[in-house]
């Protein structure tokens, strides 16, 4: 497996997709997205997804168009806050193992350990040495979870800083979504390059034969949603399973049981 590349803003695809386009191609994906997880279930495979990248680079919106067709017993997310006093004294990967998927489950991480070689560099949250000793031992840790038979895909999203600032300036615009500017968000935007040399870095050191980076050009949010799923379809082989023959029983008879009325119910106004 080849390195992954860069890609520069210039050369970003910013064509449009028409929503019908996006709309049949995105079903089309998420209905191979339920085979892939029938498949897990009955293979028992063990899968990670990890999901990195800028601030509003879109990492969000693809997790949420894998996830809302699947089922959540199979198919979590995992978006882990701030770790508490506790867990700063942990080692550090510990924090993360009791979220690793069992056997038939696939874990989608919405930011992964990888937050130590980017937020937590850049800001200060961690000395020198835990920096350091997170780069000589994250690649091992991964290969530790792949030889263990686990299946580990990592995607970093990446935006450029026109598209992030116009990305930003949409979500101070819009009350549904100014939750997502939060006080990292903003400070990123001071320290863009300390960050591009960060996730440089990281790279150097993560992005491993047995354990790729895969960029996905993200300036447009739709397309790279349906790269991003594909590719992750025709990175897991899987086969078409027999569906199972589901015969719905015939309704329970009353047996002369009658219910309450209605109307003793507290209902909801209908506003709508």
């Amino acid at each position: 497996m080849g390195k992954s590349k860069n890609i520069e803003p210039e050369k970003r695809d910013r064509r449009k997709i028409k929503n019908k386009v996006y709309n049949k191609q995105l079903g089309k994906l998420q209905v191979e997205l339920v085979r892939l997880q029938e498949w897990i279930k009955h293979k028992g495979l063990r899968v990670v997804v990890i999901f990195e990248g800028r601030d509003a680079a879109g990492k969000g919106g693809v997790i949420t168009r894998i996830s809302q067709s699947l089922n959540p017993r199979i198919c979590r997310v995992v978006a882990l806050g701030t770790p508490t006093e506790r867990e700063k004294t942990q080692w550090y990967f510990q924090r993360y193992v009791p979220y690793l998927p069992a056997a038939g489950e696939m874990v989608l991480f919405d930011r992964s350990w990888y937050n130590r070689a980017g937020v937590e560099r850049v800001m200060g949250f961690c000395t020198d040495d835990e920096y350091q000793e997170f780069m000589r031992s994250c690649p091992e840790f991964e290969r530790m979870l792949i030889r263990s038979g686990m299946i580990l895909i990592k995607y970093w999203f990446s935006v450029s800083d026109e598209e992030q600032e116009n990305r930003f300036q949409a979500r101070l615009n819009d009350p549904t979504k100014r939750w997502k500017l939060s006080p990292m968000d903003l400070t990123s935007r001071e320290k863009w390059m300390d960050y591009s040399r960060a996730k440089d870095e990281m790279f150097k050191y993560t992005d491993t034969k047995q354990s790729p980076w895969f960029v996905v050009p993200a300036d447009n949010k739709k397309r790279a949603r349906l790269n991003c799923i594909s590719h992750l379809l025709n990175s897991i082989p899987y086969e078409d399973l027999p569906d199972e023959k589901i015969k719905l029983p015939p309704r329970q008879k009353s047996h002369k049981y009658v219910r309450p009325p209605f109307s003793d119910q507290t209902i909801i106004p209908e506003i709508y």
